[in-house]
């Protein structure tokens, strides 16, 4: 069935999705340490230019009375309802690739119907792989980088970036079930998990946000302008830095975690592709220079192989 249940309803920009564009997914409403999650996604509809090519139906996925939506008392009127919105987008990076992003909040109801949805549409638009980013908060501090693990069959993203590989159970989310789903058809699939310091779990912070997006990057070639909230993170970690100098119980917190985190990275030394040698990050400029050099040998790559490359669009 290609929309089991009737979930959501596409738009008619759906005729305009190209096939084997990769498909980001970030859903609210569970676990989103530091914001992760939902300023990622506010990022990427703010500047990515996106365009609703499915919308699903929130009478059928979404516990009004637990997610109550808001609406503006103007006086002596009501105005400004906004509904919740759960959708497939049709986006582009700062150098117009275009990719697939699944956003909103997460559903309540219906996550057989809702995991069988998204695969429909991954089918139907011949996804080329799937990526997904979340956040939950740890013992760990906010001067090192922050850790990810990392889930799924893209085996040289695990081995590369996975700093913590733990054996246990977890709460799922929708996600979960759909990556399990994706991995059982071999389709490619990672997810992202953010290690948080546990201490700014309910805060907005920037670097969460970074860290997805270079994440996420990393798994897909896409590039995204990250200067603003480089500036954000650089004021929220002086104004941090000011508290943890002015708290000795914070400070030695904040100490003791540094301690345990060098300890336990000795014997695991990762560090970001993105990050030069001198420990500075690129500017947007110089990563699409880079992805020029990287299409370019692609583009020959293929042509020696009969097969049409990627395009920027």
């Amino acid at each position: 069935m290609d929309n089991p249940e009737g979930l959501y309803e596409l738009q008619p920009e759906a005729s305009e999705v190209p096939s084997g564009l990769p498909l980001i997914a970030g859903l609210t409403g569970f676990a989103d340490a530091g914001g992760a999650v939902s300023q990622s996604i506010d990022y990427l509809l703010e500047t990515c230019d996106p365009v609703v090519v499915a919308a699903f139906d929130n009478d059928l996925l979404l516990d009004y009375r637990a997610r109550r939506p808001t609406i503006y008392f103007d006086q002596d009127h009501l105005e400004g309802y906004r509904p919740p919105m759960l959708a497939l987008y049709l986006a582009k990076d700062v150098v117009g690739q275009q990719f697939l992003l699944l956003a909103g909040y997460e559903p309540d109801f219906r996550w057989e119907g809702f995991n069988q949805a998204v695969l429909n549409l991954i089918s139907r638009f011949e996804v080329k792989s799937t990526t997904w980013v979340h956040a939950i908060p740890m013992p760990v501090p906010h001067t090192r980088p922050i850790g990810i693990t990392v889930s799924g069959n893209r085996s040289d993203l695990i081995e590369t970036f996975s700093v913590w590989r733990p054996h246990t159970q977890v709460l799922a989310n929708a996600l979960h079930l759909v990556e399990y789903r994706l991995q059982e058809s071999d389709h490619p699939t990672v997810g992202f998990v953010l290690l948080i310091p546990h201490y700014l779990a309910d805060t907005e912070f920037p670097d969460a946000a970074i860290k997805s997006l270079e994440s996420i990057s990393t798994a897909t070639g896409l590039i995204f302008a990250l200067d603003d909230l480089q500036e954000e993170s650089r004021e929220f970690i002086e104004k941090l830095d000011r508290q943890v100098e002015g708290n000795h119980e914070l400070s030695r917190l904040v100490s003791t975690l540094e301690d345990r985190h060098d300890s336990y990275m000795e014997g695991n030394p990762l560090r970001s592709p993105l990050i030069a040698e001198d420990g500075k990050l690129p500017t947007a400029d110089e990563i699409a220079a880079e992805l020029e050099i990287f299409l370019a040998l692609q583009r020959n790559g293929d042509e020696d192989s009969g097969k049409a490359g990627p395009e920027l669009s």
